[in-house]
């Protein structure tokens, strides 16, 4: 019987030949500071991602200050021949009347060009056109013999800026029969 023992090896010592150890697993400490380092990593990709929005918040901000304070440069270079032109007419000793009136002619061009170049755009209706809230202003409602809330006659031109009413065209307005 002792044979029998001898010779009966339970399976698992059979079977379990040395196997390599498997690797540990992290300990709480490893885990621990894995877990700090990425944590830093992310609060300084976070800090520096705010940092970059300050940046854009503020160069946008000094880009609309610069759009406010230089908007008018454009028009202002544009007025400066006008201006430039009525100082020498002034400086005439003695103008004749065909003189004054081509030099306001001229005048005039300069600054309708100047208006031209930078959109500023005449609102001037014609008899019979009808009446636009958001670009005329009727001060008067007259009997006439056209159709009711139709343009009469202009008053004062007005002006758009671009698709913006800088001021309404003053018109006097057909009264409904």
């Amino acid at each position: 019987m002792q044979d029998q023992e001898n010779q009966a090896v339970p399976p698992e010592a059979e079977a379990a030949p040395a196997q390599p150890s498997t690797p540990a697993e992290p300990t709480l400490e490893e885990q621990l500071a894995s877990t700090e380092a990425r944590l830093a990593e992310m609060h300084d990709a976070f800090m520096r991602a705010k940092a970059d929005g300050e940046n854009i918040r503020r160069r946008a901000q000094e880009d609309v200050a610069k759009a406010h304070k230089f908007a008018v440069e454009s028009f202002a270079e544009a007025m400066v021949p006008v201006k430039d032109s009525l100082e020498m007419a002034l400086k005439v000793e003695s103008p004749s009347i065909d003189s004054l009136k081509e030099g306001v002619e001229m005048t005039l061009k300069q600054l309708s060009s100047a208006f031209e170049k930078n959109r500023l755009i005449e609102i001037l209706p014609a008899q019979g056109d009808k009446l636009d809230p958001n670009k005329h202003q009727a001060v008067a409602v007259v009997p006439a013999e056209q159709e009711a809330n139709t343009v009469v006659s202009v008053l004062q031109k007005g002006y758009m800026i671009a698709d913006r009413l800088l001021r309404p065209a003053i018109v006097t307005a057909a009264q409904a029969k």
